[in-house]
């Protein structure tokens, strides 16, 4: 028997899907957003401590974004998003893409995100709105755990198939909006951006989603 002529199938199960979305002609509408974003910043110094690590100099707002009629385009967008995903997907039409919770992030030179998940959610995403060259990848992190154990070794000379991979990073950029699992752990790297002043800083809007019957 030839068993090198035997026929090879390869069935892809269980994938973990993260979804992307670029805003066409982002320029004005980031630069808005950014305003809004550093003006609610100037009312609370201080904002609050999530995935962030606050003593690196992230900032972290309140989690209500979305029901502040200033960030009412975001909000927008962010739901145009999830009902793509949606229909994408073949989510049931008696149940609405409704956003949780909303927020934005400012992380200066110096600060990053720690890996995490989103509890209790069915979709999480991120828009950035500035994000200077060296302003950290966003990190998501192969949820089998079971697979992380023993990893078989690869050719070192080739280059891995994306199935194969334990992590995948993402550049950020501003005008993209990227939703995944929100089940799937993710981090975000030190930024190491050498600009001056405000246009160092990693600035984005983070969101979770949720099935809400209609």
């Amino acid at each position: 028997m030839m068993f090198d002529q035997l026929k090879f199938t390869k069935r892809a199960y269980f994938p973990t899907l993260i979804f992307q979305i670029d805003l066409p002609n982002p320029e004005a509408f980031n630069a808005e957003l950014l305003s809004t974003i550093y003006a609610q910043r100037d009312r609370d110094q201080r904002g609050i401590e999530r995935s962030n690590i606050t003593a690196l100099g992230g900032w972290h707002s309140n989690t209500d974004l979305h029901k502040m009629p200033e960030f009412d385009q975001i909000t927008r967008l962010v739901l145009a998003a999830g009902e793509r995903v949606s229909a994408d997907q073949g989510f049931d039409e008696k149940y609405k893409i409704k956003i949780g919770t909303m927020w934005s992030i400012i992380n200066p030179p110096g600060s990053a995100n720690r890996a995490h998940i989103h509890p209790g959610c069915l979709l999480s995403g991120v828009y950035y709105i500035q994000a200077p060259a060296g302003a950290g990848c966003i990190e998501f992190i192969d949820p089998r755990t079971a697979h992380l154990m023993n990893q078989p070794k690869y050719q070192s000379a080739s280059k891995r198939a994306k199935e194969t991979w334990s992590k995948v990073k993402l550049d950020p950029t501003p005008g993209r909006l990227i939703i995944f699992p929100s089940w799937l752990y993710h981090a975000v790297d030190t930024n190491s951006s050498v600009e001056v002043g405000d246009k160092a800083h990693r600035v984005i809007i983070s969101f979770n989603l949720n099935q809400v019957k209609a």
